[in-house]
């Protein structure tokens, strides 16, 4: 009961703790979870990234939701924290979402960092990624858009 009422809390500030809403056949709706980007080592990267990804034009989607929490804090809320394709499936279940807009940052040598963005299709199981090393923090706030752009063309 205890992590019952644990995980209804952190699903709670992404959207509430109730039953997942039918997909794809019954409304023919396409929905996408933008998760905001985390980085205590490059927090306005992480800003700028969010701020991206929030304003990304991706096609043939019906409705947005911009969640309240990261990637990172959905998987641990449903127990799968692996980088997985069967992971971010639970995710965009959990979410009630046809696809997921995320990005993740890394630190690289000295100043540099690498950025990935992905746009999961939760329904086909396919993600498309797109990846670069900035060789600082401001580079990669002044180029996010660009990386953002390729992964959801």
């Amino acid at each position: 009961m205890r992590r019952f009422l644990t995980i209804c809390a952190v699903l709670s500030l992404v959207g509430g703790c109730h039953p997942v809403r039918a997909r794809g056949g019954g409304s023919g709706r396409v929905t996408l979870a933008v998760l905001p980007a985390e980085s205590d080592a490059f927090p306005k990267a992480a800003r700028a990234v969010t701020d991206s990804l929030t304003k990304a034009d991706v096609s043939g989607i019906d409705s947005r939701q911009v969640s309240k929490v990261s990637l990172e804090v959905v998987q641990l809320s449903i127990e799968c924290v692996e980088p997985t394709v069967s992971c971010y499936a639970a995710v965009g279940k959990s979410l009630s979402a046809n696809r997921l807009l995320f990005a993740q940052i890394e630190p690289g040598s000295k100043k540099q960092l690498k950025v990935k963005v992905t746009l999961f299709d939760v329904d086909a199981r396919n993600p498309r990624s797109a990846e670069k090393v900035f060789p600082n923090e401001k580079a990669a706030s002044d180029g996010i858009g660009e990386l953002v752009t390729e992964a959801t063309r």
